[in-house]
């Protein structure tokens, strides 16, 4: 059946194939369309013109790219931390209508549809309009903010795509390039937008400096900072207009459509170098700011390259570097965390198992001497021979234990006082969870292996004392022994596991 309909749709193309051919063969300039789109490789003077910012058309569009990003990174920081990313991706798309309008009644009027200010004026107004009915079917319905985001965003978009249908069908006015915002024309910036859009960002990112104690506060904590009196609504309107502004003049750089990943991919990628909002905020200011630069300057090189285009792909690079690489919480510094951390827990289980080992054989005692069969240890833990030689093996390069005869090892001072502060720690945590987290005695040890490893010096010094009558020696005994003790010598006495009852 497959191959009947194969053979089928063969025969069916077979009649146009001359057609196709001859079209392509004798369509003048079809050979020179491929040649003029193609990507040359760039000579010097290009590099040179690009990075020595020879060329006027070229300093315009870096500088004006450059402060886009900067402002974007910034005030992205706020819109990420507070859980508002997705918005400036609804509010781009909701500037299409406002930009097709008001090129349709600025024709009607006799004036120039194509002005820069005429068209953001437009997008503001139609952007505000969408945020406000996301707020109302919010507030007023009962589906969740992310439905309303889908809503708003396909009916505006859909409504600014039939509005440019009926803006092409004009009598009046130039319409060609006005669905460039769509995608984004960094090409055809002069020096008016560019102050325009630094302008707009300087003021965006003065306005976030100014506030920068609140809108933190409204990020990480809106409950507090209501209880506090601060004006959350209010703060709240600030920054989503702070996010309109800086969406809707990044419509001609980069697009409507890409405008969310500036928003969005350089306070990201920040937030991998850093765990402080203050330098989240100004790392995301300087790779958007990168972002821009690199991103138009790439495009001045190869120039069948969209700008828009590659201002996105730089920040994606910059953010894939930051998620590998980033110090604080990248991906290789967190398996190097973890796998210290592995061998940190593997370390103290092998010192505290030799320790328990001597302790129920009544073999501890001030001398490091004693001796432990290899093979006993691995009854006491499921370690394979392997992994357990590994783990003596890191130990012994340490000076915690020496291996005798290959198959019994012994503890060395530093070992034996090292085995003795986890033993200790250990059982600490122990009879905390039997004392005040009511677990049961056969379970603790368990649960007390899977916190032990992490507790601060400082963790360690309030249990101690909190739980400094339950002992006056210095290692605490094991609560499995004293539970199984005070169980058999009166099993009518009052809940053994609470001190004083």
């Amino acid at each position: 059946m497959r191959l009947f309909v194969i053979v089928f749709l063969l025969m069916s193309l077979c009649p146009y194939a001359p057609l196709l051919a001859a079209n392509g063969a004798n369509s003048p300039g079809s050979q020179r369309s491929i040649t003029d789109r193609s990507i040359s490789i760039p000579e010097w003077k290009d590099w040179k013109r690009v990075f020595f910012l020879e060329d006027y058309n070229t300093r315009i569009v870096i500088l004006g790219t450059t402060l886009l990003g900067m402002s974007a990174g910034m005030i992205g920081s706020f819109a990420l931390l507070r859980k508002r990313a997705l918005m400036g991706d609804a509010l781009s798309h909701a500037t299409l209508p406002g930009i097709a309008l008001a090129f349709i009644l600025a024709t009607s009027f006799g004036m120039n549809g194509k002005t820069l200010p005429v068209l953001l004026s437009g997008a503001a107004i139609s952007g505000l309009l969408g945020i406000a009915s996301i707020l109302m079917i919010r507030n007023l319905t009962r589906l969740k903010e992310d439905a309303a985001l889908g809503i708003v965003l396909s009916v505006f978009f859909g409504a600014g795509v039939a509005l440019l249908g009926i803006v092409q069908q004009m009598q009046t006015g130039h319409a060609a390039g006005l669905e460039s915002f769509i995608y984004g024309k960094t090409a055809s910036m002069v020096a008016s937008d560019a102050w325009l859009i630094g302008s707009a960002g300087l003021t965006c990112m003065l306005i976030s400096i100014f506030l920068y104690k609140e809108l933190t506060l409204l990020c990480f904590d809106e409950g507090f900072a209501h209880s506090r009196g601060f004006p959350v609504v209010l703060l709240d309107m600030i920054l989503m207009g702070l996010v309109v502004v800086v969406t809707i003049i990044g419509l001609q750089a980069v697009g409507l459509i890409l405008m969310i990943s500036l928003l969005v991919i350089p306070p990201a990628a920040a937030r991998f170098w850093t765990e402080k909002i203050f330098y989240l905020s100004f790392v995301a200011t300087i790779l958007g700011a990168l972002s821009g630069m690199v991103g138009s300057a790439m495009s001045a090189i190869f120039p069948n390259l969209p700008s828009g285009a590659m201002i996105v792909l730089v920040a994606t690079s910059m953010f894939l570097v930051s998620m590998v690489f980033g110090v604080p919480r990248g991906i290789l510094i967190r398996k190097l965390r973890r796998y210290q951390l592995n061998r940190k827990v593997d370390r103290q289980h092998l010192l505290r198992s030799i320790y328990e080992y001597l302790e129920a054989h009544n073999l501890l005692t001030d001398q490091t001497n004693q001796l432990v069969p290899i093979k006993d240890l691995y009854q006491m833990r499921s370690w394979l021979p392997t992994d357990l030689h590994s783990i003596i093996h890191r130990a012994s390069q340490q000076d915690l234990l020496q291996t005798v005869d290959g198959n019994q090892i012994r503890l060395t001072p530093l070992g034996l006082t090292e085995a003795a502060r986890i033993v200790h720690e250990h059982r600490l945590w122990e009879l905390y969870l039997i004392t005040y987290a009511d677990v049961a005695s056969s379970k603790v040890d368990r649960d007390a292996d899977a916190i032990e490893h992490v507790l601060e010096p400082e963790v360690i010094s309030e249990l101690e004392t909190l739980l400094s009558q339950q002992s006056s020696t210095d290692i605490l005994p094991s609560p499995h022994t004293l539970q199984l003790k005070q169980g058999n010598s009166d099993s009518s006495a009052p809940d053994s596991r609470r001190p004083g009852s």
